[in-house]
């Protein structure tokens, strides 16, 4: 009762403020509210608006991702309705896409991630998605479900990251924060050019001790990014980015350790030492470099191409082993698009090819201290995927659109065991079926649509996957291989004050991949027989107050809610039968809700209340995460001085008000029930932006 007073104390906050504050003189800039339904998604290539898209997309822009503490994009990415972001500890980040990460213990699985077009997940599956800092994210795009027929193998979904600003001016600009737990940053920016020729430099650093003991991060993120306009027909945009970053891994703790102390490392026990004895991190840098060219062949086609090259230089001081990875690639892809107006219909036809290389080398040591020791295995991984692509999009009278695509993918992964001579080589080579997509949308009206989709959806082992800790190739894991159905309706109402996005889903995976974690803290997977993974997820928006010349020029309150039914369907592990079990790692129930006011003299606030319905932890449904309820909000001004185009920012606000106690990112089937990766209590933040813009 106590918590929910407070919340409310917290929703007329503002209100008690602004009633104090005076009159002067200033203009909303981009963080107002907007309307979502008019926003134009690039997904699957149409480039329409969100409500003549005929799938489940989720939207996070620049109003979403400021509206907390501007260090990374996990609650913005949490407000989406079947996304669900968690930070173990700062700097490892795990996302889950309707139940992805019941394979994940940390980054990415069964999502593509594309940054502007450069594929970021490399060819062995593996997405280093913190490399990326938080001033990278412009806009970021969401397909929920199965989206093989446009972007590959991958049965949560995509993810569509834009860097560029969409009003591109040019500026310099200074960032910093501070906050609680030794959080501070710093980012610079500058850009300069004009419409045609662009270019923007950005350097990040972002630093914590982190909650828990064996939690402090470090990460410094240099870029540069130019798009040049050759002539009316073409194109180009070159990128480059740098990122070093360190993080220490706590471990998980047990429920009597979690109990006792939730801020402690995992402590060492008689056959291991703990994650401080052996100095448990991870050392990761990355560099990626990109060039795509977009090119108008004629009135009706055109051409986009992008090549990229990438590298990575990782090292993961383990509680058990001491893990080097060294992860070159590279790939392109291309894609033409035609597109026509014939009577009575307007046609758009997409189609091309996508391929990754990658030559990856692993050496396991023995972890003595947080030092490499005794060399265990030195594997060579040669990996290679490609996929090619077709989609038609028919636009007919009376509002139909009906889109219709498939891809077929195939990948290849070899594991040479250079350490033990002769050489033992393996390979594993999976030729996927044809990813069909199919999905029909009606507009109702202005702004206003229903659809229904149906969507195939595949899957392979990553290569960390296939590997398993005993250096041989997981020769009996298969691919996931899924169906999914879907029905939605989405549009705004009431003069465009209210906007409501709700989707159900039906989903049965076979193959399902699912980890498991040893004594030792040590990953590895099994398949999981079929999976029933069934689905309700809504947003909903209403602008209450929309008006620029009045004192409270914006009001909105939102919604978001995600209903989730994942059990086994048929799942058997030697004499034990887990069929009918919830899937583990999954919330039944999540949702958020916020309040946004802004004010025309600069002041505004973001409240955003967020629940999360128990989770069962292990397949044998006996242990379980608890339900928990968190508090957040974020109080700022903004102003335009006259004169000079100087833009000043100041915001300040807190985390987890209700001072919680709950678990974030838990270790999924942990061998000794080591579960729980506790989350940070209370804690505070604030910051300053200074800009300044050229004309």
């Amino acid at each position: 009762m106590n918590k929910i007073v407070l919340y409310l104390g917290c929703c007329l906050w503002p209100f008690a403020l602004l009633a104090q504050s005076h009159d002067s003189t200033s203009a909303a800039d981009s963080s107002s509210s907007g309307i979502l339904q008019e926003v134009v998604v690039k997904a699957y290539e149409q480039n329409r608006k969100l409500t003549e898209v005929g799938a489940a997309i989720g939207i996070a822009g620049q109003q979403q991702l400021t509206r907390f503490s501007n260090t990374n994009i996990l609650p913005a990415l949490n407000i989406i309705p079947g996304v669900r972001m968690e930070e173990r500890s700062p700097g490892s980040y795990r996302l889950n896409i309707r139940g992805s990460s019941i394979r994940s213990p940390f980054g990415v699985r069964d999502v593509k991630v594309y940054f502007n077009e450069i594929p970021l997940t490399d060819p062995g599956g593996n997405t280093y998605l913190n490399e990326l800092g938080f001033y990278n994210f412009q806009s970021i795009e969401i397909i929920k479900g199965p989206s093989g027929s446009l972007y590959g193998a991958g049965i949560g979904g995509a993810m569509l990251i834009h860097s560029m600003p969409e009003n591109w001016n040019q500026s310099v600009s200074l960032d910093l924060q501070a906050g609680s737990y030794g959080l501070n940053g710093v980012t610079a920016n500058a850009r300069f050019g004009d419409d045609a020729h662009q270019n923007n430099f950005s350097y990040t650093h972002q630093a914590s001790d982190g909650y828990r003991v064996q939690t402090n991060m470090r990460r410094d993120v240099a870029s540069m990014e130019t798009l040049l306009k050759t002539s009316k027909r073409q194109t180009l945009h070159a990128f480059m980015l740098y990122s070093d970053l360190y993080y220490q891994t706590p471990g998980a703790l047990t429920l009597k350790e979690y109990q006792a102390d939730p801020r402690q490392a995992r402590p060492g026990t008689g056959t291991a030492p703990g994650a401080v004895q052996n100095k448990a991190a991870i050392y990761q840098k990355n560099f990626t470099a990109g060039l795509t060219n977009e090119y108008q062949i004629s009135e009706d086609w055109q051409n986009s191409t992008t090549v990229y090259g990438a590298y990575t230089d990782f090292k993961n001081p383990g509680i058990r082993v001491y893990e080097a990875r060294k992860e070159p690639h590279f790939g392109g892809r291309s894609i033409f698009q035609f597109r026509h107006a014939y009577p009575g219909a307007e046609v758009q036809l997409n189609f091309g090819a996508e391929a990754q290389r990658g030559f990856f080398n692993t050496k396991d040591y023995q972890n003595k201290n947080g030092n490499s020791d005794s060399l265990q295995t030195d594997d060579d991984i040669n990996n290679w995927q490609y996929m090619v692509f077709a989609q038609a999009d028919i636009r007919l009278h009376h509002g139909w659109i009906i889109t219709a695509g498939a891809s077929f993918n195939k990948s290849s992964v070899q594991f040479t065991r250079v350490s033990s001579p002769p050489p033992v080589v393996q390979t594993r080579t999976f030729e996927n079926k044809i990813a069909p997509r199919l999905s029909i949308l009606k507009k109702l009206g202005p702004g206003i649509s229903l659809y229904a989709s149906a969507a195939r959806g595949f899957s392979p082992p990553t290569v960390s996957e296939l590997l398993k800790s005993s250096g041989t190739l997981g020769a009996n894991l298969q691919p996931a291989d899924g169906i999914d159905y879907e029905a939605g309706v989405k549009g705004n109402f009431l003069h465009e004050k209210l906007y409501i996005d709700i989707n159900a889903f039906f989903f049965n995976l076979s193959n399902t991949i699912v980890q498991r974690i040893d004594t030792n803290g040590v990953f590895y997977y099994v398949n999981a027989g079929a999976t029933r993974q069934n689905g309700l997820e809504g947003f909903v928006s209403y602008q209450w107050i929309d008006q620029p010349v009045e004192f409270v020029s914006q009001c909105k309150l939102w919604v978001s809610y995600t209903f989730y039914d994942f059990h086994y369907k048929d799942f058997k592990q030697v004499n034990t039968d887990y069929s009918g079990k919830l899937l583990p790692g999954m919330s039944p129930q999540f949702f958020v809700s916020g309040l946004d006011v802004f004010t025309r003299i600069g002041f505004y606030t973001n409240i955003t209340f967020t629940y999360s319905d128990r989770m069962a932890l292990n397949d044998a449904n006996t242990d379980y995460a608890g339900s928990y309820a968190l508090l957040g909000a974020r109080l700022g001004y903004q102003h335009s001085f006259k004169g000079p185009k100087i833009k000043l920012g100041i915001y300040a606000g807190a985390d987890n008000l209700f001072n919680t106690r709950y678990s974030l990112g838990n270790d999924i089937n942990a061998a000794a029930g080591r579960y729980y990766n506790a989350a940070p209590a209370a804690n505070y933040y604030g910051g300053i932006t200074l800009a300044h813009l050229f004309r």
